[in-house]
C-alpha cells in the first residue's frame, strides 16, 4: 500500500480486507470505536478500471452525504492511473463507513456489474442490443430532422396558394 496517501507523519495500517461491498460493513464497528477526528483510508481493488464518471459521481455523493474531508486533501476519491485501484479518504466525525458502503453500492457497483454481464453475453445478444440502440438513435435523428424540416415545408405550401391566386387574377383580367 503506498504511504503517499497518508499525511506526513502518519502511516496507513491494514486492518482487514473484504471480498465484496457487503463485507465492508464488518468494518463499521472498527470505525465507531475510533476517536473523533481519526483519518481513514480505504483501498478498493476493483476488477475493471472505473470510469471517470462513476468516480465523479462517487465523489459528489460523498460531498452530498456530508462526509468530512481529511485536512490536506482536496478530494475524497483518488484513483491509481492504469490500475483498477481506488482510494477513499475521510475523517471520522461519526461512523461514515455504512454511508460510504451504501454510496459505493449505488454508484460503483452497477456499472461494474453491467460490464461483467456484457462480457458473458453471447455475441448474438450483443448484436441485438446494439441493433436496438442504433435503431433508437436513427429514430431520434429522424424525429429531429422532421422537426427541423417542418418550417421549411410550411413555406413551400404557401407558394402554390400564391400561384393559384395569381392565376385567378389573370383570368379575371382576361375576362374583363
Amino acid at each position: 500500500m503506498p504511504y503517499t496517501m497518508a499525511p506526513e507523519g502518519y502511516r496507513a495500517l491494514l486492518i482487514g480486507s473484504a471480498t465484496s461491498i457487503e463485507d465492508l460493513g464488518t468494518f463499521a464497528p472498527l470505525e465507531e470505536r475510533a476517536n473523533e477526528g481519526a483519518f481513514f483510508l480505504m483501498r478498493l481493488d476493483l476488477t475493471d478500471l472505473p470510469s471517470v464518471d462513476s468516480l465523479n459521481q462517487l465523489e459528489n455523493s460523498l460531498i452530498d452525504a456530508g462526509v468530512e474531508m481529511c485536512p490536506g486533501y482536496d478530494h475524497y476519491v483518488y484513483a491509481v492511473q492504469d490500475e483498477p485501484v481506488v482510494y477513499v479518504v475521510w475523517q471520522k466525525g461519526l461512523a461514515w463507513i455504512p454511508i460510504i458502503v451504501g454510496i459505493l453500492a449505488t454508484t460503483v457497483l452497477p456499472p461494474l456489474l453491467m460490464a461483467g454481464i456484457w462480457l458473458i453475453l453471447p455475441e448474438e445478444v450483443k448484436s441485438l442490443i446494439t441493433g436496438f440502440i442504433n435503431l433508437g438513435m436513427m429514430a431520434l435523428v429522424m424525429f429531429i430532422m422532421m422537426q427541423v424540416m417542418k418550417p421549411l415545408t410550411a413555406s413551400t405550401k404557401e407558394k402554390p396558394k400564391k400561384i393559384e391566386q395569381a392565376k385567378q387574377l389573370e383570368t379575371r383580367e382576361a375576362s374583363s
